[in-house]
């Protein structure tokens, strides 16, 4: 009797627990704010420009792996990325200027509306991820750059190179080499190069930041826009969603014993998914997202927050988080010119 008790309150509690977390996830916005001039919803975001002149953008709690967004949102996943974001964009202002105007929100950025390179520019200081699949596949050149042989999964590369791909509205970005960007004239000569400068110089300093963490940047992309002849840093920078990190502690040791690395990022979701028969590929189906593994996902993004900043994470005020969230940027709008 006492055990069915026992395991009745856990549900309860679980349950409880779970409505909680439902009720504190972003999973769309549909706000209409005062000169609001267009509406984007991308994979994990939603944009609301502003005159045409200011991006207000939301981090929800839509997750994405293999270019699809899953079914279910993830709790403070939006809030753990924006504020990612927002310390290491400060931390690189030095570097070039970035897009952001103001951080009204724990889960929105409000910052300068920028044209777009139609490029990520992806930079790669170990063989890992996607990079480690083509390599494993028997592939030595990626997006136009050759790998020398002999190398083992999350080896580090002797000099980090730049992986292009193209940016995609809908459905795959796409591998593509520094020659065909130039050839087709997506990104002129003289604006590469800069890219590539900058790249390099967010990486290093990627790199040491997360050196004093304990941690490897192990790969990352940046995306990059231009306005009135300037290049700006745009969209986040260093997140889980957007890098990879390593545990530099042990790294050598399971290096050298062909042990996986224990790392910080999104990883673990999309092995999840591989492990359950999803690869974004057409015919596969989402595996179910349980309580279970909404929550587990939830607690990691919150876990990658703290090791990445070294702060620790502060759950949102109680309240309703959507007219939270429309009542910060309303606010903020007002203060702009």
């Amino acid at each position: 009797m006492l055990k069915e008790i026992t395991e009745a309150v856990y549900a309860a509690i679980l349950l409880l627990m779970n409505f909680y977390f439902e009720m504190n996830a972003i999973r769309e916005t549909n706000f209409n704010f005062e000169n609001q001039t267009a509406f984007y919803r991308g994979k994990v975001r939603d944009v609301y420009t502003i005159a045409d002149r200011y991006l207000a953008m939301v981090a929800t709690d839509r997750i994405s792996a293999f270019d699809v967004v899953l079914p279910r949102a993830i709790p403070y996943k939006g809030q753990v990325l924006n504020q990612i974001a927002a310390k290491f964009l400060k931390a690189t202002e030095d570097i070039l200027p970035n897009w952001v105007v103001e951080v009204p929100d724990p889960s929105v950025t409000i910052g300068k509306m920028c044209e777009p390179f139609k490029v990520e520019m992806v930079i790669r200081g170990y063989l890992s991820g996607h990079a480690w699949r083509e390599y494993s596949a028997g592939r030595r050149e990626v997006c136009g750059e050759k790998l020398v042989e002999g190398l083992k999964e999350n080896d580090k590369l002797p000099e980090p190179i730049i992986t292009p791909t193209t940016k995609a509205a809908v459905g795959h970005d796409e591998d593509i080499s520094r020659a065909d960007i130039l050839k087709k004239g997506i990104v002129s000569e003289e604006d590469y190069i800069q890219l590539e400068k900058y790249t390099k110089a967010l990486f290093q300093r990627g790199t040491e930041i997360a050196k004093e963490r304990g941690l490897i940047l192990v790969d990352t992309k940046y995306e990059f826009g231009k306005r009135d002849g300037v290049i700006y840093l745009i969209d986040e920078i260093h997140t889980p969603d957007s890098s990879r990190y390593f545990y530099a502690e042990g790294y050598e040791e399971r290096q050298a014993n062909g042990e996986p690395q224990k790392q910080l990022s999104k990883e673990f979701v999309r092995k999840w998914l591989i492990e359950n028969g999803f690869q974004g590929k057409d015919g596969q189906q989402v595996p179910e997202m349980t309580d279970e593994i909404v929550n587990s996902i939830s607690e990691r993004y919150i876990e990658l927050y703290e090791h990445i900043t070294g702060e620790r994470f502060e759950y949102p005020k109680e309240g309703e988080v959507l007219g939270r969230v429309e009542h910060n940027i309303s606010t903020a709008l007002k203060t702009l010119r």
